[in-house]
C-alpha cells in the first residue's frame, strides 16, 4: 500500500500528464465516489482533464443470486483491474470493503482516503429500531456479516438477501418486501439519503466490514506519475486502519462475503482493534480486540486473527468451506 507524497508542482509549471482516466462503476453511488475523486484531482491540479470511463462488473450484473454464491472476491473490481492493467484506464477508485486483501500483479491500492462514516444502518418506515421488530419480522441485507451478527442478536428475524444498488433496495423496502433493510451509512448520506436512516446500529452489536467508509484509489504499480498525483488524498490515520483490518482479513483468508468483521480506530500513536467471527447462523460468535502501536498495525491485524481462529473461528471458517493456511 504505497504512502507516496504528494507532488510538489509550482504554479504555472507544466502538470505531468494531461489527462487522467478514472475507470468507475456506473451505479450512483460509484459514480458518487468517482465524481469526489475527479473533483479533488481538478482541484489539486487547475487544467488538468479528468475523465471517467463507466463499467460493469460481474457483481452488477448478476443479481438474482446472493454475492456468496456467485464468489466473493473481486466482484466488483475485476473488470476495472484488467482496463488498467491493458492502458484502457489510469486508476480505479473503489469502495475499499469491496477490495480483496490481494491485488492483482502489477497493481497496487496506491491512495486510501479519510474513512467517512463506517456505520451499519438499520432503516425501517414500520420500525423505530432493531428491537422493535416483531419476532419473525423480515429484514434484508445483502451481507453475510451483517446477517451472522442480526441473528446472534435476534435469532427470531428472518433474514433475506437483498441485492441490487441503494436505490434499488430502498424501493423494495418501500413495496414491502421487507420490514427493514440493513445498507451502510456512508453510501446513504453520499447518496443523498442520510433521512432514511432510521438508526445506526452500534458497533457493539455489528462491526463493520474490512475498510468500510473508505475510498480506495487503484493504479499501475509502475506509473508513478499517476501514483504521484494522487497521492495527496491519502489520509495516514485512515491507511494505517486499513493495513490492520486488511491483515486481519487475510489472515483468515475471507473475502467481502465472510462472516467477518473488523474495526480499527486511531489512539494517538496507536490503534485499537477490535474483530468477530461469527458463524453463519449467529449462534457462534467470538469476539475480541488487541491494542498496539501504528507501525505495527499489520502485526495488530494477524494477532487478533490468530486469537478469534484459536477462539473457535477456524471451525466456522472450515464450516463455509474456506480453506485456510496458517503458516
Amino acid at each position: 500500500m504505497s504512502e507516496a507524497k504528494p507532488m510538489d508542482i509550482p504554479a504555472g509549471d507544466t502538470l505531468p500528464m494531461e489527462k487522467l482516466t478514472i475507470g468507475t462503476r456506473s451505479s450512483k453511488l460509484a459514480l458518487w465516489q468517482a465524481d469526489y475523486v475527479a473533483e479533488r484531482l481538478r482541484q489539486e491540479y487547475p487544467g488538468i482533464v479528468v475523465e471517467e470511463r463507466l463499467m460493469t462488473t460481474k457483481g452488477d450484473k448478476i443479481l438474482d443470486a446472493p454475492l456468496a454464491k456467485i464468489g466473493g472476491k473481486g466482484l466488483f473490481t475485476k473488470e476495472l483491474e484488467q482496463a488498467m492493467l491493458a492502458g484502457e484506464i489510469d486508476l480505479a477508485v473503489h469502495s475499499l470493503k469491496d477490495m480483496p486483501t490481494e491485488v492483482p500483479d502489477g497493481l497496487t491500492i496506491t491512495s486510501i482516503t479519510e474513512r467517512y462514516d463506517p456505520g451499519d444502518a438499520f432503516v425501517s418506515n414500520a420500525y423505530p429500531s432493531l428491537d422493535a421488530l416483531p419476532k419473525g419480522a423480515v429484514i434484508g441485507t445483502s451481507s453475510l456479516r451483517r446477517k451472522a451478527q442480526l441473528l446472534h442478536q435476534r435469532p427470531d428475524l428472518v433474514v433475506k438477501d437483498l441485492r441490487g444498488n441503494v436505490n434499488t433496495r430502498l424501493s423494495k423496502l418501500d413495496a414491502g418486501e421487507y420490514d427493514a433493510a440493513i445498507l451502510a451509512v456512508a453510501g446513504l448520506k453520499r447518496l443523498g439519503f442520510g433521512d432514511r436512516i432510521t438508526a445506526v446500529l452500534p458497533k457493539s452489536m455489528i462491526l463493520p466490514a474490512v475498510g468500510q467508509g473508505a475510498l480506495a484509489i487503484e493504479a499501475r504499480e509502475d506509473d508513478k506519475t499517476v501514483r504521484d498525483l494522487v497521492a495527496f488524498l491519502n489520509d495516514a490515520p485512515t491507511v494505517a486502519c486499513a493495513r490492520a483490518e486488511r491483515a486481519f482479513l487475510a489472515r483468515v483468508e475471507g473475502g467481502c462475503q465472510v462472516p467477518v468483521g473488523v474495526y480499527a480506530t486511531p489512539d494517538g500513536e496507536s490503534l485499537n482493534v477490535e474483530a468477530v467471527i461469527a458463524s453463519l447462523d449467529g449462534k457462534r460468535l467470538y469476539r475480541d480486540s488487541v491494542h498496539g502501536k501504528k507501525e505495527e498495525a499489520e502485526a495488530l491485524g494477524t494477532k487478533l486473527a490468530d486469537k478469534l481462529l484459536d477462539m473457535g473461528g477456524i471451525e466456522i471458517m472450515h464450516e463455509i468451506g474456506l480453506l485456510l493456511d496458517r503458516k
